[in-house]
């Protein structure tokens, strides 16, 4: 019996393994055709250290990328997202970058499979002493 099933199971196993890749290749290709981005600009805020001045360029904006389903990344009010860089800790003169933070509802976002990140990831500034 053992050996009626296991012989059942390795005849053409050839094409039971390519049957099974392509299945596989179709389900991750529907899965992942419908993910889009949505890109939108938010207003960045940025929180400065006292004791230095920026003598770069502060970014007023960043870009907030919203991926998933096509039905579902239109309906996320960008308002609920806010942007943070958080420059607080610079303790000497020179180029400090820190990671963009993005506050919003995680809960929300990841029941309908979305990801939410920022473009560019990090911003930088050059500081001096005052």
């Amino acid at each position: 019996m053992k050996n009626k099933a296991l012989s059942s199971v390795l005849q053409n196993w050839i094409p039971k393994i390519f049957s099974f890749l392509i299945a596989l290749f179709i389900v991750l290709a529907v899965r992942f055709m419908n993910v889009n981005d949505r890109v939108v600009t938010l207003p960045l805020h940025v929180i400065l250290p006292d004791s230095y001045n920026a003598v770069s360029l502060v970014p007023e904006t960043i870009d907030a990328v919203i991926t998933g389903p096509d039905s579902i990344i239109y309906l996320v009010d960008p308002s609920a997202i806010t942007a943070t860089a958080d420059f607080s800790s610079v303790d000497a003169p020179g180029i400090v970058r820190v990671p963009v933070s993005l506050d919003y509802r995680d809960d929300v976002y990841t029941r309908d499979g979305l990801v939410v990140s920022s473009r560019p990831s990090t911003v930088r500034i050059l500081f001096e002493e005052k």
